[in-house]
C-alpha cells in the first residue's frame, strides 16, 4: 500500500504540479467544448486520456518501446495545437459533433504518456510491485485531470451562466488561448 501511495502522488504531480502545465492545456483544450451537465462525458474523456497514457507508460516501463526525449516533448504541444484546432470548427456541441474528442484523447494520450515513460522506468524497474505502483499512479494521474477539469467546467459555467458570453465565444477564447500557449511551447521543444 505504501507503493500505491508513493506513485498515486507522482500521478496526481504529473497533472496538478506547476510544471504539468503541457498537460493541463490539454486537459484545457479536451474539456473546452463541454459544459458543467456534460460531466459523465468528460469523465469518459479524461478516462480515454489516462488509457492511452498508462498504455504507453506501461510499454515503456516494460522496456517494449523507447522514444526520443526531444521528438516526444516537441509532439506534446502538438497534441495540444491539434486539439484546439479542432474545437474551432465546433458550432453545435451535439455528443456526435464531439466524438472526435474520445479520439483525441485516447490517441494523444499515447504520446503525452512517453513524456514520462523514460523518467518513470527508471524507478518502476526496481520496484517489486510493478502492476500495484502503475496503477497507483494512474489513479492518482486520473484524480489530478478530474480536480483540473471540474476547474474549467466550473469556470465554464461561470462565464457562460454569469457572464452571459456565448458558448461558442468561450470555446473560441479558452481553445485560443491554449493553442498560444501550445504553438509557443513547440517552437521552443522543436527537436532540429
Amino acid at each position: 500500500m505504501q507503493d500505491f501511495g508513493f506513485y498515486f502522488g507522482l500521478g496526481w504531480e504529473h497533472i496538478i504540479s506547476k510544471n504539468a502545465l503541457d498537460h493541463q492545456l490539454f486537459i484545457a483544450a479536451l474539456a473546452a467544448i463541454y459544459l458543467l451537465k456534460d460531466w459523465k462525458q468528460v469523465l469518459i474523456l479524461v478516462t480515454a486520456f489516462t488509457i492511452g497514457h498508462s498504455v504507453t507508460l506501461a510499454l515503456s516501463v516494460f522496456d517494449i518501446i523507447r522514444f526520443n526525449d526531444s521528438w516526444v516533448e516537441f509532439l506534446i504541444p502538438c497534441t495540444i495545437i491539434i486539439t484546439a484546432i479542432s474545437n474551432f470548427f465546433q458550432k453545435k456541441f451535439t455528443p456526435k459533433s464531439i466524438r472526435i474528442n474520445y479520439f483525441l484523447a485516447l490517441s494523444f494520450g499515447l504520446i503525452h504518456g512517453m513524456g514520462f515513460a523514460n523518467s518513470i522506468r527508471f524507478m518502476l524497474a526496481n520496484d517489486q510491485s510493478i502492476g500495484w505502483s502503475l496503477f497507483g499512479f494512474n489513479v492518482g494521474l486520473e484524480v489530478g485531470q478530474i480536480v483540473v477539469v471540474l476547474g474549467i467546467l466550473i469556470m465554464a459555467y461561470l462565464v457562460i451562466n454569469l457572464f452571459k458570453i456565448n458558448r461558442r465565444e468561450w470555446v473560441l477564447f479558452l481553445s485560443a488561448a491554449v493553442f498560444s500557449l501550445a504553438l509557443k511551447m513547440a517552437l521552443e521543444r522543436l527537436p532540429f
